[in-house]
């Protein structure tokens, strides 16, 4: 299939142009503003589209709610102007906010607390209505903590934690005892995902968790000590009130489309990144 792929030179969009093209796909990368007029002529080219552009910073979001919104929905809207049959949407599991259950599946009530995942939570509407409507099959995969292959976000644990023992970043914050457990998966298993979404067979709508491996940041410490022969410094803060103590993702549906995380055990994504990151800071 001939598959659009929108911010295609993003930490994500990389990797899923090299799955869509290993799996045997032509990957059509687009990078310019998805508002725009040539978006919309660009599904017309192809079998289907992954949408990957966006604005993704939760701090930010809050600062500027309005453009989260333009850019996330307005984005969404005006690609299913007219789009091919199939569209896969980059969502966030954000949307589920301070679930009461430790493993999420996908029928878990959305609450989104911020208005980035507010605007995913939004574009996910968008595309289910569309596809109820019988314009799109549409699928929107609700990703974890997405890690390795040299993330440069350091707002992500595992990229922090390494650019704290590199001596690139000081020393990481720890809130409360480091015991809080999330859900990480390797950006390749992410990128197969995508692949797995695009090659899927069932019309109408689907919105499913990415995720593989749940840690603590005391583990991600744990393994960056491990892999690097050295402890990130560590600094020490009250635990944030009513912190949620463990999110893991139920990934039955996504399994049930024939995909397994291959590379997101926790030693292999923090030995990935630290490569990574003693490329940049050496």
């Amino acid at each position: 299939m001939r598959v659009l792929v929108t911010g295609s030179t993003g930490y994500v969009g990389r990797v899923v142009l090299a799955e869509l093209a290993a799996a045997g796909h032509t990957p059509l990368p687009f990078s310019g503003d998805v508002r725009s007029s040539d978006a919309v002529a660009g599904p017309g080219e192809a079998d289907a589209v992954v949408h990957l552009a966006g604005l993704a910073r939760v701090r930010d979001s809050f600062d500027d709610p309005v453009r989260y919104y333009d850019v996330n929905v307005g984005g969404t809207v005006n690609l299913l102007r007219s789009p091919p049959r199939r569209f896969v949407l980059a969502s966030t599991a954000g949307v589920y906010g301070a679930a009461g259950v430790a493993t999420i599946a996908e029928d878990c009530p959305r609450a989104p607390a911020n208005p980035y995942a507010a605007s995913k939570a939004a574009a996910e509407d968008v595309l289910a209505w569309a596809a109820a409507a019988g314009r799109v099959s549409g699928v929107a995969l609700r990703l974890f903590n997405v890690a390795g292959g040299g993330d440069v976000d350091d707002t992500r644990v595992i990229t922090r934690a390494c650019g704290a023992a590199s001596g690139r970043l000081p020393a990481m914050d720890v809130f409360g005892d480091g015991s809080a457990v999330r859900d990480f998966v390797h950006v390749r298993d992410v990128a197969r995902a995508f692949v797995a979404a695009v090659e899927r067979e069932e019309d109408g709508y689907a919105a499913v968790n990415v995720g593989a491996t749940p840690a603590s940041v005391a583990d991600v410490l744990g393994a960056v000590a491990r892999v690097a022969g050295r402890e990130a410094p560590v600094v020490r803060r009250p635990a944030h009130p009513g912190e949620v103590r463990e999110l893991r993702a139920d990934t039955a549906r996504l399994r049930a489309w024939g995909w397994r995380a291959t590379d997101s055990d926790l030693d292999a994504l923090v030995r990935d990144q630290w490569a990574a990151e003693t490329r940049r800071h050496p």
